[in-house]
């Protein structure tokens, strides 16, 4: 009888991964990113642990979306107080922060507890070409 392979903290290695937003549709770039970040690409994955890659997203800002989804989709933000909601449609989100929109739409994606948080802090998303990880030597990631 085999038993299940569980991969240990201490025996994940950990690789760093460049991906250019220009010309790819939001949500099939998000789920790529999101498989890579949670590590489901690696033969040694476990679900209760961070096996994953880090991950660089360069030009969010040229990330682009098909049907009428510019106008349409709407991100909702409550402060908590009463009337607090506030609504973004996607058009003006990409103008203001074109990173938070990867940023929401990968989220998604992760589990919803604290492994889901801490995997998210290997993301890095940048609007523009350049980014300041040269030092990791990250290879270009294909979709």
């Amino acid at each position: 009888m085999k038993k299940t392979y569980s991969a240990k903290p201490r025996e994940i290695e950990r690789a760093w991964y460049v991906v250019d937003a220009d010309g790819q549709t939001l949500g099939r770039l998000a789920t790529h990113i999101a498989t890579v970040l949670r590590g489901k690409h690696k033969p040694q994955y476990t679900p209760h642990l961070d096996c994953g890659d880090y991950v660089i997203v360069v030009n969010a800002e040229k990330v682009r979306v098909t049907g009428k989804k510019l106008g349409d989709k709407i991100y909702y933000h409550h402060s908590g107080y009463l009337g607090g909601m506030s609504k973004t449609p996607l058009e003006k989100m990409l103008q203001r922060h074109p990173t938070r929109v990867i940023e929401l739409a990968v989220r998604g994606m992760l589990p919803k507890n604290t492994l889901g948080r801490h995997i998210l802090k290997k993301l890095w998303i940048y609007a523009g070409p350049e980014h300041p990880h040269q030092a990791q030597h990250p290879e270009p990631l294909e979709l």
